[in-house]
């Protein structure tokens, strides 16, 4: 895949650390939920994010167009009325959807996308794909149409160890795949492994890959350090020091085979904190905070525009962002917690004090 050139405008502040002005970015990978928590969290990533592909594992699955338009509308109703942001709709597979449905969809702009889950392999997946066979009428209608197949890449065998399925899903799964369809476009989303970063480096331009803020920032210790710390626990879950190692090499190597997916996943708090608390993060809120921070400690801040604003949308084939956002060095103390109506959520970084602030509404080149 062709790389384009960055136009990230860097400038210090007296202490020498850089003030960043960026193309506005994208998230290629999120969760809005449905009802009074969209309402509450919807703002959060409109506020960052010019555009967010957005996850079709509701309640009911979103399976058709109708509902992908009904869900694009109340996305928008949930938003300030300021708020300038497209939500681009995604198709929940399953083993009986219509390809046709699917190929018209594509063709309508109600789906930028489908999602392969693997059934049962995080929140709402129980409608997920059984048999990757299953579906192949639907690929090859996507295959012929350019339509990008995003991918939770982790096999669901109760006999296979949980920090494995992604590397398994590889091996059985994503290799044969990409033979019997290698013009498929495919997103390898949240990725959380050294393997899943060589598949995706070494194949070719139709496979890329996001990564989340928090597969860059703690590995697997987190989750018990100090005992369970149930705000840590993602699926896929975090891995090994050395696959978050791997990761934070791919994100900044400048390749534009990775881009940006923050896959805010927000739960209450009650929910997260029982005895089967639910799996995800709610990072919306300091999503760019959180990757400049990782960028600046692999003194990569030169690639930051790439990973965030550019490699997305070069391979979505849709055009780059025109409005500027700003990234200053100053401290931001992210809180415990946040209010909504029903409850609390406890965002990603709750009780740290970040070093960047993201500044919105800066105006276009």
């Amino acid at each position: 895949m062709g790389q384009q050139s960055s136009e990230q405008a860097v400038s210090s502040n007296k202490a020498g650390r850089p003030t960043l002005t960026l193309r506005r970015p994208d998230d290629w990978h999120t969760h809005l939920r449905s009802g009074d928590m969209l309402k509450a969290v919807a703002p959060y990533t409109a506020r960052q994010f010019a555009r967010a592909i957005v996850m079709p594992n509701l309640v009911p699955p979103v399976t058709t167009i109708a509902a992908a338009e009904e869900y694009r509308s109340q996305i928008l109703a949930a938003l300030p009325s300021d708020a300038d942001f497209t939500p681009l709709m995604t198709c929940y597979l399953t083993d009986s959807i219509s390809a046709e449905e699917v190929e018209k969809g594509h063709h309508k702009g109600a789906f930028t996308a489908a999602k392969l889950y693997p059934a049962n392999a995080t929140t709402n997946s129980s409608h997920g794909v059984t048999d990757i066979r299953r579906i192949y009428p639907v690929l090859e209608v996507m295959q012929r149409s350019g339509m990008p197949l995003l991918v939770h890449g982790e096999v669901t065998d109760h006999e296979v160890d949980i920090f494995d399925r992604e590397a398994v899903f590889i091996e059985r799964i994503l290799v044969g795949l990409l033979k019997d369809f290698p013009e498929l476009k495919l997103v390898f989303e949240h990725i959380t492994t050294a393997e899943a970063a060589v598949f995706v480096t070494e194949s070719g331009p139709n496979v890329a890959a996001t990564i989340t803020p928090h597969h860059l920032t703690f590995n697997r210790n987190a989750i018990f350090k100090g005992g369970i710390r149930p705000h840590f626990y993602c699926l896929p879950v975090a891995k090994r020091e050395k696959h978050r190692l791997a990761l934070r090499k791919a994100a900044t190597s400048g390749l534009a085979k990775f881009f940006l997916g923050t896959d805010t996943a927000p739960h209450e708090a009650r929910d997260k904190e029982t005895a089967c608390g639910c799996a995800g993060l709610f990072n919306a809120p300091y999503a760019m905070e959180s990757y400049a921070a990782v960028f600046e400690e692999e003194s990569a801040l030169d690639q930051l525009e790439m990973f965030a604003s550019v490699a997305g949308p070069t391979f979505y084939g849709l055009p780059l962002n025109e409005e500027r956002i700003t990234l200053e060095p100053v401290e931001t103390v992210v809180p415990d917690h946040i209010a909504i109506p029903s409850g609390k959520l406890v965002p990603f970084h709750a009780g740290e004090t970040l070093k960047w602030r993201f500044k919105a509404g800066s105006s276009a080149a």
